[in-house]
């Protein structure tokens, strides 16, 4: 019996790089997308990307497409945008490439560090959704010296809007007169949450670089140059959706669902 070919539509535009999957049934739900001529609005709704034509506000899906993955140190005083409509210095000012790509794990202006630029839009919600809880690591510098206190305060979570933080790993890089070096590795990624947190604890953030985003180690990569993955980087990112899908349907499979 052969194997159907046929995918959640959601996912198809995910892979093609469209948008992210969550971003993708948003697409779906407001009729915007069509499989051979006929509007789709229903989420299930399944297609066979090697035979039928999917079109995103009219322009068709090109599924064969080879993914662009980009690493890139980011400086500081950049935004994490490919375009800024105002004219400030964004990420397309310093990768100019012919391909769509979007920034996966953004960083706010004042930090720096490792961000990927990609069109996958499947990868980029694996590496981003809290569900999945991919490590992110940080250099951080802060004001003053933390206690031990502080620190295992910070280790075991503080209430932020509300909610406490997910638990993160805290180690003391070093100590100079006025300012602690920090490591930090964490499974969340609330916005500016390590710079809230370190101020709520009384230790304001001075400085502020991602080194790691799930496998990838931004290494030597100088600030302000960007290279593409090597295939072995690939290789991980695609044991990462391998994993999801594998995890996603054994919990269909038990729920009673059909994948």
């Amino acid at each position: 019996m052969s194997k159907d070919p046929s995918e959640r539509l959601q996912k198809i535009l995910a892979h093609a790089g469209v948008a992210s999957r969550r971003k993708s049934e948003e697409l779906i739900l407001q009729g915007r997308v069509t499989v051979n001529g006929k509007v789709v609005t229903e989420l299930g709704t399944k297609a066979d990307p090697s035979q039928d034509e999917i079109r995103v506000d009219g322009r068709r899906i090109d599924i064969g497409v080879r993914r662009v993955y980009i690493m890139l140190n980011k400086p500081r005083g950049i935004l994490s945008t490919v375009k800024d409509p105002r004219g400030r210095k964004a990420l397309g000012d310093l990768v100019v490439l012919p391909t769509r790509v979007y920034p996966v794990g953004r960083l706010d202006a004042g930090s720096e560090g490792l961000i990927l630029l990609t069109d996958d839009g499947e990868l980029a919600n694996l590496l981003t959704h809290p569900r999945y809880k991919h490590e992110k690591e940080y250099r951080v510098l802060v004001n003053g010296r933390p206690s031990d206190d502080t620190l295992d305060a910070w280790r075991r979570g503080v209430i932020l809007d509300e909610k406490p933080t997910a638990p993160a790993q805290v180690d003391v890089l070093s100590r100079r007169k006025d300012v602690t070096l920090l490591r930090i590795v964490m499974r969340e990624g609330r916005k500016q949450q390590i710079r809230r947190v370190a101020a709520l604890l009384g230790h304001p953030v001075r400085e502020l670089q991602r080194v790691r985003l799930g496998p990838l180690q931004l290494g030597s990569l100088r600030e302000g140059e960007w290279r593409y993955l090597t295939a072995r980087e690939i290789g991980h990112l695609e044991s990462i959706k391998r994993q999801a899908s594998g995890g996603s349907k054994q919990k269909k499979r038990r729920s009673g669902r059909p994948s």
